[in-house]
């Protein structure tokens, strides 16, 4: 395992890299013990830097919980981050892309709880009885770690590539709609890109939320009431650049869109 002097300065590393929208080499590569672990140790410092420094948390996120993404990164082990108000966009937003380092975007559902969520034994129905509301979500994925030959200790360690999310206007609470067959239909300027369905992530998107209580629980933490939890995707990501238009239909959902300036 590393050290703590070594967490703080990939930590560093990060935040820096976060402030520059730059890129930095992987961890994996110059601390080839490192353990998934240590990654979570890592974003910990990274968290609680940014928090100091004044941002506000309002939720999490959850990564890999599809064969989808899995099959796209070569990992294969889901992951969570972190979100603060600064990253979150309306419908209709214009984003700048020099604000990351690079730039795709994810199709998924995030979900509000209104009562808090604890493990060990946290289940779907668990969860579901948990959630507010579910709202059609994209998430804009922002590695500050080269990509080529990345695992999920270089992936954790940098806050699950989260970047930015862009939330719909449309809320259901979970017995209004069968979550599992929310679709979605990425575009990118007027040509569909990709296509899946909410089932896609571990055959219910909610599932993700129980599993991340059950992750907290090992930490000694839970998930708390008004936090946003983005569930993952369930398609592959798709690369955008400055110019690119981007909708997304989410069927009885409504849609999302967001253009990257």
């Amino acid at each position: 395992m590393l050290s703590a002097e070594d967490i703080a300065t990939i930590a560093a590393e990060l935040a820096e890299a976060d402030r520059t929208h730059g890129v930095i080499p992987r961890i994996t590569a110059r601390y080839p013990a490192a353990t998934v672990e240590d990654s979570y140790a890592i974003q910990g410092v990274w968290r609680d830097s940014q928090i100091a420094a004044g941002r506000r948390l309002v939720g999490r996120k959850i990564g890999l919980t599809s064969k989808a993404m899995q099959q796209a990164t070569g990992i294969t082990e889901p992951d969570y981050g972190v979100m603060f108000d600064d990253t979150v966009y309306e419908s209709g937003a214009d984003i700048p892309t020099e604000h990351f380092s690079n730039v795709r975007i994810e199709v998924e559902l995030a979900f509000v709880l209104k009562h808090p969520l604890e493990g060990p034994d946290c289940t779907l129905e668990d969860a579901l009885a948990a959630i507010d509301y579910a709202v059609p979500a994209l998430e804009v994925l922002n590695s500050h770690i080269e990509l080529e030959g990345r695992t999920i200790v270089d992936t954790i360690s940098d806050n699950a590539a989260y970047g930015a999310m862009v939330l719909g206007d449309v809320r259901k609470r979970p017995d209004e709609i069968d979550l599992r067959w929310v679709p979605g239909l990425l575009f990118k300027n007027g040509e569909i890109e990709e296509t899946g369905v909410a089932a896609g992530v571990l055959n219910h998107p909610a599932t993700g939320v129980a599993w991340l209580a059950n992750k907290f629980h090992q930490h000694g933490a839970r998930l708390e009431p008004g936090e946003i939890i983005l569930a993952g995707s369930f398609t592959r990501p798709m690369w955008v650049t400055r110019g690119d238009e981007v909708l997304c239909d989410y069927g009885p959902m409504g849609t999302i869109a967001c253009r990257f300036v």
